[in-house]
């Protein structure tokens, strides 16, 4: 059997690819999942649909725990706060808002990825009666 799912998809310089169904993602709420290179992307939908994708990996800690953050905003910026250290990041173009580098020396900004919702064929196992089995 098959039928159409609609999934969040990600853009990764070259291709769009499938990162997970759009109902994996909870509004409020973020999904890790990985790039084609093996990279760690953190997925989030807010309360208006609005998609976002972007590093997961905490530039301040070091941890990939970004995904667990907290969204909001701060005046009209969407931002995501990390569960570490509590640094704020513009969700549209990945910039740390409070702080300009990270302790590396590095800049405090995350890679953001364009992304989208597309339709997929996916193919299921058909339903089996178990009244019969």
């Amino acid at each position: 059997m098959t039928g159409m799912t609609q999934f969040v998809e990600v853009f990764d310089g070259t291709q769009w690819f499938p990162a997970c169904t759009y109902a994996h993602l909870v509004p409020g709420r973020g999904v890790a999942v990985l790039g084609p290179g093996g990279e760690q992307i953190a997925l989030f939908r807010d309360r208006a649909g609005q998609l976002y994708a972007i590093d997961n990996r905490d530039p301040f800690s070091g941890a990939h725990v970004l995904s667990r953050g907290i969204l909001g905003s701060r005046g009209d910026t969407p931002t995501l706060a990390s569960p570490m250290y509590k640094q704020v990041f513009d969700l549209r173009d990945g910039r740390c808002l409070d702080e300009d580098t990270a302790p590396d020396g590095t800049p405090a900004r995350l890679r953001v990825w364009p992304a989208r919702t597309g339709d997929h064929s996916v193919s299921r196992p058909a339903a089996r009666d178990v009244r019969k089995a």
